[in-house]
């Protein structure tokens, strides 16, 4: 199964509270944290909610965990 990574670039600061929760589901919390996560629709879905705070690249041949910055 392919992967993604998810990497916080912008504060939660001011959003609202489904989106501060949707960025703690996802592993992400500080900026510049990053998470790899599985390329499947439910995680494609949270994404959608916070596309102004996070940024999403290829995990290429990565683990599944998470990668503090």
């Amino acid at each position: 199964m392919s992967a993604i990574k998810v990497t916080q670039v912008r504060s939660a600061i001011g959003s609202k509270p489904k989106q501060r929760g949707t960025l703690r589901a996802l592993g992400l919390g500080r900026i510049g944290r990053s998470n790899v996560l599985p390329d499947r629709a439910e995680i494609r879905g949270m994404i959608a909610r916070v596309p102004h705070l996070v940024e999403v690249s290829p995990a290429g041949d990565a683990q599944n965990h998470s990668e503090d910055a």
